[in-house]
């Protein structure tokens, strides 16, 4: 089945939900819309859509001409079995005490580590990402400086890797992953399983901490967001509220040069413990006054 994608660019964030929402009465129908902050430091997003059939010109270029977005570039996707394709691509990551790999670098762990299994999936990371890598860093230097956290929340989850590597080192740690996204969070599930932590990690659908679950279970020790420089900002009153007292924050998905607003975000609550880069991304290990 051919599949064709539909791309362009906005300088805003409401406009860019504002045109997805759009997109979902567009015919023909897509298959799929995705709103995304371009992680370049510029602040545009980026709005895509993905149809059975290709989509007419005329009316792409007036709905960019109404939520002032530039011209829609449309392509034919080549068909591809992304997931074999990722699969064949991924490397085992080291990251500390932590060894994350796909299945068919299961017999590739070396003795004494502790193992993440995290499978490619088509719609969500695998964790082999500089963002991942960095809160897995961050989460092994925490543990070796202070100690074992009573209570974790893994805020905009995905995969739920740092959940799960929470729970391997922490087995009497309450740990609470959550992600927006309903189909994120079944992924999430199904990894606790397959690393043999799902008794002890709790999965849900929320934003932020808007969950019965996450306020019943803070405040935390620890809360990890993995996520991107807007939310982590967005994310900073509610931070404050879940965090206990002493506790820590590990931030991530932040371009080196976004570090300086995040922080400024975080300000009079919290202090900057630890400041890492991995290539382009930047890691804040931010702990909560007492």
């Amino acid at each position: 089945m051919t599949t064709f994608s539909a791309l362009t660019t906005l300088a805003s964030r409401e406009d860019a939900e504002a045109l997805g929402e759009a997109l979902e009465g567009f015919l023909p129908e897509p298959v799929g819309i995705g709103v995304f902050e371009i992680e370049d430091g510029s602040g545009r997003f980026e709005v895509g859509a993905y149809f059975d059939a290709r989509p007419d010109d005329t009316e792409l270029a007036l709905l960019a001409a109404i939520y002032g977005a530039a011209p829609f570039a449309v392509s034919e996707v080549p068909e591809t079995d992304w997931v074999a394709q990722v699969r064949r691509e991924l490397h085992p990551v080291d990251a500390g005490r932590f060894f994350l790999h796909g299945g068919h670098d299961a017999a590739r762990v070396p003795p004494g580590r502790v193992p993440l299994l995290i499978e490619a999936a088509m719609a969500f990371g695998t964790g082999h990402h500089g963002t991942t890598r960095g809160c897995l860093l961050a989460l092994d230097r925490l543990d070796r400086e202070h100690g074992a956290c009573a209570s974790v929340a893994d805020i905009g989850c995905g995969t739920a890797v740092l959940a799960i590597a929470a729970a391997k080192i922490w087995p009497q740690a309450r740990i609470v992953a959550a992600d927006i996204d309903a189909v994120a969070v079944e992924v999430a599930m199904a990894n606790t399983e397959v690393n043999a932590v799902a008794g002890r990690v709790s999965c849900v659908t929320a934003p932020g901490f808007a969950h019965p679950l996450l306020e019943r279970f803070g405040p935390y020790d620890l809360v990890f967001a993995n996520i991107l420089k807007q939310p982590l900002i967005e994310l900073a009153p509610g931070m404050a509220r879940h965090v206990a007292p002493g506790g820590a924050a590990i931030l991530s998905g932040i371009l080196n040069e976004q570090a300086a607003e995040v922080i400024v975000a975080y300000a009079g609550q919290f202090t900057v413990e630890h400041r890492d880069e991995i290539g382009e991304w930047t890691t804040l290990v931010l702990r909560r006054a007492q």
